[in-house]
């Protein structure tokens, strides 16, 4: 091992130590009981602001580590560009977590995720005018009876052994555990070492091959893919800057694999619109109520809330903004994957799963990768393991794109026979 390569590994190391101690989303989220007390004073009609514990994180040495290891990264190499971003998008997290409830709550939050007013890349719209237009498109489709509620709900229970099946086979038995978890806010999370699904909830077939996809085959294979890299194992980590690559690369999946409904389309949309109510200063009630005229059940009415306001105001204002990226990094992603296909560089989408990253590093890292510092991922969907097809698919969407629907009609799309 060269002087470069043991210098940037033990760097990368000290890197894994120090942001395991920064944990966004395990920090912010409430616990059961705080949603259960929500819920059973709305059902008794006494509808009150809910009450999540308070607590500031003391993050102090967890900075104070980041920047000492940041004073002594050389950012003229790629491996110090790399571990100097990740470094500073966590010591921004760990400061975020230190002002909840405060302006400075929300200002950390729109560096990190943005906000609904910013505008998507190489476009005129906004998150918020794409999040409506995703609404108004599948309110359409559900008018159509295509948003009716599945036959079939699976308890938590079904969706572990059914789901533990599928990642057996495509990991091999023993590499990740599916557990219940009683406290987990989302429907399932995934880590390097296992895969959550929330307790006391059901499950329609098409959620659970969504999950699969979603946190097993993108979430869960870039961890690992990530924490096996020879140079850089904090690939593996959950680093605030890589979610808007990670969520859009996970919804991507969700689209190519048809697993993805309009019910989970509108979910994405909603969060949007819901955060910009509560940004001009719609209340956590208000915006609970929200999600329940949109036809959210109570449970996911309260929860969708609650991932807008933990960490912030409840009365408004100043909320968690995470939730925007969502719709950008699917469009962002899908841009990058078409833009690959085209540049002749295919070799992209396998490297998007070497580990947890943002879309930048992959060409920050080219060089890293062809020396073979960076190594080729171990686990790879299937969709991206058969590059002609999906090239085949984003050539056709390329194409189909570009036609405008909403004001054509039916009997117009025909070509004019003349007999």
């Amino acid at each position: 091992m060269s002087d470069r390569i043991a210098r940037w590994t033990d760097l990368d190391r000290r890197l894994v130590q120090i942001a395991r101690k920064v944990r966004v989303l395990g920090s912010l989220s409430w616990p059961s009981h705080v949603i259960d007390a929500f819920l059973a004073g709305h059902r008794k009609g006494s509808v009150a602001l809910p009450d999540p514990p308070e607590e500031r994180r003391d993050c102090s040495r967890a900075i104070a580590d980041l920047e000492a290891l940041r004073q002594g990264i050389d950012q003229s190499d790629p491996f110090g560009r790399y571990l100097d971003d990740t470094a500073g998008s966590y010591s921004l997290a760990a400061r975020m977590l230190e002002v909840q409830g405060t302006p400075a709550f929300l200002d950390i939050s729109r560096l990190l995720y943005g906000i609904p007013g910013d505008r998507l890349p190489g476009s005129d719209k906004t998150h918020l005018d794409a999040a409506d237009q995703l609404l108004a498109a599948t309110a359409s489709l559900g008018f159509a009876g295509l948003d009716a509620a599945p036959d079939v709900v699976f308890g938590a229970d079904v969706a572990r052994d059914d789901m533990q099946r599928s990642i057996d086979a495509f990991f091999g038995a023993g590499v990740l555990d599916v557990d219940i978890d009683p406290e987990l806010g989302s429907k399932a999370a995934a880590g390097s070492k296992r895969v959550r699904v929330r307790a006391q909830t059901g499950f329609s077939r098409m959620e659970i091959d969504q999950l699969l996809e979603h946190e097993a085959f993108v979430h869960a294979a870039t961890a690992l893919n990530g924490r096996g890299q020879p140079v850089l194992s904090s690939m593996g980590l959950a680093a605030p800057r890589t979610t808007l690559t990670q969520e859009g690369l996970a919804t991507v999946a969700e689209l190519v694999t048809h697993t993805i409904d309009i019910a989970r389309l509108r979910r994405i949309a909603l969060r949007i619109r819901a955060i910009a109510m509560a940004l001009d200063g719609a209340d956590f009630v208000q915006v609970f109520q929200y999600f329940l005229e949109q036809g959210q059940s109570e449970d996911e009415s309260v929860r969708s809330a609650m991932r807008i306001f933990r960490g912030g105001d409840l009365h408004g204002r100043w909320v968690f903004t995470k939730d925007v990226v969502y719709v950008q990094g699917l469009v962002v992603v899908h841009t990058f994957l078409r833009k690959a296909i085209e540049a002749r560089k295919p070799v992209l989408i396998e490297r998007l799963f070497a580990g947890r990253v943002h879309l930048s590093d992959l060409l920050l890292l080219e060089h890293e990768f062809d020396a073979g510092h960076v190594v080729s991922p171990r686990y790879v969907p299937r969709w991206a393991q058969n590059l002609p097809a999906f090239a085949a698919y984003l050539a056709f969407a390329q194409l189909a794109y570009r036609i405008e629907v909403t004001n054509l009609e039916l009997d117009a799309i025909l070509p004019a026979v003349d007999l």
